[in-house]
């Protein structure tokens, strides 16, 4: 396994029996197991002595692309070092490498400058994205119902917000 395995690779859904007997296989030991150490799963070659245990680390990832594939989906598989540079952290939160850098300069992220750029471990990304998400949905949440304004006011609102837009453009 050179550097070939190393670059990123889409896998397309097999025909949907293939995926869902693998994937109702995982299921149903994980069921039957629930009272012990997870199922112990290996990979086995050609000879009967040719065998290896899964690291459950790996395992997981089989787990979730055969549920990925069981609904159709397509999988991609994208190495990433576990230290991200700016801009590979900042793809991956899905904001500017500039908004990034405000993250780490207010301390929101750690980071680690060893030379003249900064590095950011991955771990920590995905750590700050999850308490992004949390911040952003309660954000949401503190909104409000539609319902907390009477109908009637907010019908008045808007048309006296119309009307000085009207005067405006005149």
């Amino acid at each position: 396994m050179g550097n070939a395995t190393s670059t990123r690779e889409t896998f397309f859904a097999p025909e949907p029996a293939d995926a869902r007997d693998f994937y109702n296989f995982i299921e149903a030991h994980a069921e039957a197991n629930t009272s012990r150490r997870g199922p112990l799963f290996v990979l086995s070659g050609a000879e009967a002595a040719d065998r290896v245990e899964i690291p459950s680390e790996i395992f997981e990832v089989l787990v979730k692309a055969a549920d990925a594939m069981c609904h159709g989906m397509a999988v991609t598989v994208t190495p990433r070092s576990n230290t991200l540079t700016t801009q590979q952290a900042a793809e991956l939160l899905g904001v500017t490498r500039p908004t990034l850098v405000r993250f780490l300069d207010a301390g929101r992220i750690p980071f680690e400058k060893p030379g003249t750029h900064r590095r950011v471990k991955l771990e920590d990304i995905l750590a700050f994205k999850e308490i992004r998400k949390v911040e952003q949905y309660a954000a949401l949440a503190s909104l409000g119902a539609p319902d907390d304004e009477d109908p009637h006011s907010a019908l008045q609102r808007m048309k006296k917000a119309h009307s000085v837009a009207g005067r405006r453009r005149r």
